[in-house]
């Protein structure tokens, strides 16, 4: 019998959505120089791929395996995070390639197009200016133009002059319409030198560390003995492979302005001494250039700043950088998690309870559990800070996982701002006859403004007025593709006063982008009686301008801000400019503004309508540090929460500040009805054209599922469904999912699996995303 053949064998990870990693033989040519982290080309079907080799061994090769063509220089994954990243695809049933794609930077033509969604950059030395077109508008008048024209064009007015990146980036596949608008005259077209890195714009003065308090002082002493102990077990590593110390993980539960940033920025300190780096999350980066400015002044400017504002060919020169070490700390949202830091010792999540650190399209990775396993990894210290940390964190701190550390205090020992409820169903509106506008807010506003302070209204709803409605029949004017009310715009796009179509507006769906005008009559009943109904920012806008003629009001939400504009916004805040700042929860996000002793909730009830076992969490969450930004600097601050249901524990916990309080009572009901942190879950959302297909998918996920269920010793797994989801269409696509749920991890990864495994029985016209630790539930 013949002796089975061994090769040497490379797995390769492509840039394709393939469930594994596809061996490859390595040619005798290629010798040593194949090893993990390595870019390779090679065939796949007719094509030439790049991908990158995550394994080397010696087997026997599969069926029709094919050599690789070429090992590509320039770029080479450090071994350590070609791990991780195995780790990171495995536990999240990720496409390896997929996941690959996250850590690469854009190299050459081939690689770009694999890693587009990259954006790692940061203030790159020695690169040679560049050009970028520019457009203006002129004075010229047109009628005749075509829809996405006029909107390019009033885009361009409201703005004043844009980089044709820009338009491209908010119309897409914009350049031939500018042409035409420029051959017409309506547009002119310059070059200009591409523009620095925003976050490195303004020279920024070195600073000196103030006197920490007691509880930063002892913060930051377990912290530096820490990440001491770390460099200890490098030493200790050397006796053999299981002497290496597992990492630290800590809490850093510090009330909104206690001074964590300062409690970071020591860490980072002590790090760089260590000769160890670092990597910090932050949940947006283009919302905290006031954290960047402050890293600067500590560190001067050899900081990553990891954004999506340059080049490609700067994005790969950082990427150099922070690969050969020459930059040891990097600063960005969830997809720093992948920079290449050298000798990585500490990794820091700051606002650790946002959900936007949970990616929800393609790869499903939570960006702060993965933190702790990439500094896990390294032996090295994870640091989650908030003000309002979130439950899975918080049992982790009870169960002796982490290790907590609290500062109790505001730094400059201000007194956290007095917090009361307005009780909408028996307080009237003020004088603009709006109800969400009440009596009390109107007259704190008015002390406010007579006290030459600022305030911020928050509201989590933007547009106009969130839906229309028939006042005859009770219709809804709903999205044709979604199952979701239109959501009413005076403006259009990322507005100002130049962008407005026409006296009606638009309606907008906000999961599709479907866009329609105000019916003059109401399609089911023909009524004139067509009326808007509720309030968004757009119209809390409008309205404090009418109440407040002589305030200078700045609205922050995603549909007149986004990148650089909002830094525009809040910069003009700090300086005095706006007097009052409407907003949704982009102005809850961590922003120091010393002037602002006012903040008015205008509906507290909206975060807890949302049918998610989440919601009493983000609610009381949004409430606290939405009242955090009172009462910064040297005034007391005052905050006003207008609710209708003033008796519900989220509100009333928020009211006291009592954080403690609130976790106590939302873990006991958690524990009961076993939803996270007392269990795991992963949820597989199906989607399809044809309802009925859709459904049919859901119950063969459901029943692979149950049948994992019914065997095994490993602990139970519930299985929920399959159920139609909350908005159960969305771009025409009926929606349903299956809910897993199991105290023991390896049982629910059991079930991921089976349902995983059941795909490939499902029409290819069917879509399944598999989400494992789901944080939305929509």
């Amino acid at each position: 019998m013949d002796e089975p053949v061994s090769a040497r064998l490379a797995d390769v990870a492509l840039p394709v959505p393939l469930p594994r990693a596809l061996s490859y033989l390595v040619p005798e040519k290629l010798g040593e120089s194949v090893t993990p982290g390595r870019r390779v080309l090679c065939t796949l079907g007719s094509r030439r791929v790049v991908g990158v080799v995550v394994g080397v061994r010696e087997g026997e090769p599969p069926p029709a395996a094919k050599p690789l063509l070429e090992v590509l220089d320039g770029i080479s994954l450090p071994n350590d995070l070609v791990v991780f990243l195995q780790r990171l695809a495995s536990y999240y049933l990720a496409p390896i390639g997929e996941v690959v794609r996250l850590a690469l930077p854009p190299a050459d033509r081939e690689a770009e197009r694999a890693v587009e969604e990259l954006t790692l950059f940061s203030n790159a030395k020695g690169i040679a200016p560049r050009k970028v077109q520019w457009v203006t508008a002129t004075d010229a008048v047109e009628t005749s133009l075509k829809e996405k024209a006029s909107h390019i064009l009033a885009f361009v007015r409201a703005h004043g002059s844009l980089p044709v990146s820009r338009l491209e980036e908010q119309f897409g596949a914009a350049r031939a319409t500018v042409k035409k608008l420029v051959e017409r005259g309506l547009l002119t077209m310059s070059e200009r030198e591409a523009q620095r890195d925003p976050f490195f714009a303004e020279t920024i003065a070195q600073d000196s560390p103030p006197e920490p308090t007691e509880p930063q002082r002892a913060a930051m002493l377990a912290i530096e003995r820490a990440l001491e102990a770390t460099v200890e077990s490098e030493k200790e590593s050397d006796k053999g492979p299981d002497s290496k110390r597992a990492g630290s993980t800590f809490l850093l539960h510090g009330v909104t302005g206690s001074g964590k940033t300062e409690v970071y920025l020591r860490a980072i300190a002590t790090a760089k001494k260590l000769g160890k780096g670092t990597i910090m999350l932050v949940p947006e980066i283009a919302l905290t250039p006031q954290l960047v400015n402050r890293f600067r002044a500590r560190f001067g400017d050899e900081v990553a700043v990891l954004h999506s504002a340059l080049t490609a060919r700067e994005r790969f020169d950082m990427w150099k950088r922070l690969s050969a070490g020459e930059v040891d700390v990097a600063i960005g949202a969830r997809s720093a998690l992948f920079a290449p830091i050298r000798n990585l010792g500490l990794v820091i999540v700051d606002e650790e309870h946002d959900s936007s650190f949970k990616q929800e399209e393609g790869v499903r990775y939570h960006a702060r559990d993965m933190s702790i396993l990439r500094a896990h990894m390294h032996g090295g210290v994870c640091v989650l800070g908030s003000a309002t940390p979130s439950l899975e964190t918080e049992q982790l701190a009870r169960s002796g996982k982490a290790q907590k550390l609290a500062l109790p205090d505001r730094a400059r020992a201000q007194e956290m701002p007095k917090v009361s409820i307005v009780d909408l169903r028996n307080i009237g509106a003020g004088p603009t006859g709006d109800r969400k506008l009440s009596i009390l807010l109107h007259r704190a506003i008015e002390e406010t403004l007579a006290k030459k302070e600022q305030s911020i209204l928050f509201l989590n709803r933007r547009g106009f007025a969130p839906s229309v409605r028939c006042e005859s029949c009770g219709e809804l004017s709903s999205c044709p593709q979604c199952t979701v009310a239109l959501t009413f715009h005076k403006k259009y796009g990322r507005a100002t006063e130049a962008d407005e179509i026409g006296p009606n507006g638009i309606m907008r769906c906000h999961w599709c982008d479907y866009e329609a005008k105000v019916p003059p009559r109401c399609p089911k009943c023909s009524s004139d009686r067509v009326a808007l109904e509720g309030l968004g920012t757009e119209k809390l806008e409008a309205t404090l301008a009418e109440a407040f003629p002589t305030a200078r009001i700045a609205r922050l939400d995603r549909d007149v801000a986004s990148g650089k504009d909002v830094e525009k916004i809040l910069a003009r805040v700090r300086s005095r400019e706006v007097d009052i700042l409407v907003g949704t929860q982009m102005v809850t996000k961590g922003h120091d503004l010393p002037h602002v002793t006012l903040v008015g909730v205008i509906n507290a009830d909206a975060a807890l309508s949302i049918p998610d076992f989440r919601a009493s969490e983000r609610a009381f969450q949004l409430l606290v540090q939405v009242a955090g930004r009172a009462g910064r600097g040297d005034s007391p601050g005052r905050v006003l929460v207008q609710t209708y249901n003033p008796e519900h524990h989220a509100i009333q916990f928020a009211v006291r500040h009592d954080v403690h309080g609130f976790i106590d009572r939302e873990l006991r009901d958690r524990r009961e009805l076993m939803y996270p942190p007392f269990s795991r879950m992963a949820l597989a959302r199906i989607d399809s054209l044809d309802e009925g297909e859709a459904q049919n998918a859901a119950a063969e996920l459901a029943k692979a599922a149950r049948e994992v269920a019914r065997t095994g010793e490993l602990g139970s797994l519930d299985v929920l469904g399959p159920a139609v989801a909350p908005i159960a269409k969305v771009r025409n696509r009926f929606r349903f999912r299956v809910m897993l749920r199991s105290a023991s991890r390896e049982r629910l990864r059991l079930g991921a699996l089976a349902m995983h495994g059941a795909i490939a029985r499902l029409p290819r016209t069917v879509r399944v995303a598999i989400d494992v630790d789901p944080v939305g539930l929509l």
